[in-house]
């Protein structure tokens, strides 16, 4: 919880102030590429959620130069090759929510989702009472993440 109480509200973006801190847990960036960038959630569906993002703030992929969408594509199958050997989930929901109608959280700035599943992850909690149950501190996931992305460059 203490992730949660300590975001202050500001009119910028998520991931251009993510940009422009140095990495670390407090940022949450996992790694850099050229183009574009691996973000843990902080506010994560499952254990290891991640976002692939490009540096450039632009509301949909079409925006993007293809240098960038294909980082993109690349930074999105090495978090899936991380997630596997860390979690080794039964399967993937990848996928990008374009503007706010269609549930975008930053509409201002596409990005996109890598959400580890296992089957009966939903459970009571998050049906009923609209709340969601982490298995592990936001900080461990961090560090796993990190780890693996160094020794599997």
């Amino acid at each position: 919880m203490t992730y949660i109480k300590n975001i202050s509200p500001s009119n910028e973006c998520v991931f251009c102030a993510a940009l422009k801190a140095a990495d670390g847990p407090e940022n949450l960036v996992v790694a850099r590429g050229s183009t574009a960038f691996v973000i843990l959630n902080r506010f994560p569906y499952a254990s290891g959620h991640l976002m692939v993002v490009p540096f450039a703030h632009k509301a949909t992929f079409e925006m993007l130069d293809k240098e960038t969408r294909s980082e993109i594509m690349e930074l999105l199958t090495r978090s899936v090759q991380a997630l596997d050997r860390i979690y080794q989930p039964a399967g993937y929901n990848v996928g990008a929510n374009i503007g706010a109608v269609a549930g975008a959280g930053v509409a201002g700035h596409v990005h996109f989702h890598v959400v580890p599943r296992w089957s009966g992850d939903t459970n009571f909690m998050s049906t009923v009472g609209d709340t969601r149950v982490l298995p592990e501190d936001l900080g461990v996931t961090y560090q796993k993440v990190c780890e693996d992305w160094q020794m599997y460059p």
